[in-house]
């Protein structure tokens, strides 16, 4: 795999961590109460330290990145309140006495480009967070979470 690839991949899965973290954050007003929204802060930040350690990131870049964290868990946010949304509204098409299939074709659709647009704020997300990285440290951040993926997938 070349090194651009690896970067590549990198990225993406330091957005998706970033936007785990985020869907986290996001569960507070989701699941209610201020524990719920404590532990997600809690998890988001635990969740970037660790990223931080695997880069050995420096305060700069520390202090560069998580706005672009902030900002995108702002923007995911409502995306993620709308997903719950479009779940609520399959769940009640399916319950209905007879299947709605327009209605849940237009409810599949209004998914997808929800999701087509939490994706480009990800991708958008990655890029930004790769500006703020050396190419050292974008190498090192692929080892490591290939090395974490590897282990999921061994789970079984």
């Amino acid at each position: 795999m070349s090194i651009i690839n690896r970067q590549t991949i990198a990225a993406f899965l330091l957005g998706s961590a970033l936007v785990a973290g985020a869907g986290a954050f996001a569960v507070e007003r989701h699941m209610g109460g201020q524990g719920a929204g404590m532990a997600s802060a809690e998890h988001m930040e635990r969740m970037t330290a660790h990223l931080y350690r695997a880069v050995d990131a420096s305060a700069a870049q520390k202090a560069a990145i998580e706005p672009l964290v902030t900002a995108a868990m702002a923007d995911l946010k409502p995306m993620h309140e709308q997903m719950s949304q479009i779940h609520r509204q399959v769940t009640s098409l399916l319950a209905a006495p007879s299947i709605d299939r327009a209605a849940l074709e237009s409810t599949r659709a209004s998914g997808i480009a929800l999701a087509d647009r939490a994706s480009q704020r990800l991708v958008r997300l990655m890029a930004d967070v790769g500006d703020s990285l050396t190419p050292a440290q974008r190498q090192k951040l692929a080892d490591h979470l290939g090395k974490m993926g590897e282990r999921r997938h061994h789970r079984g």
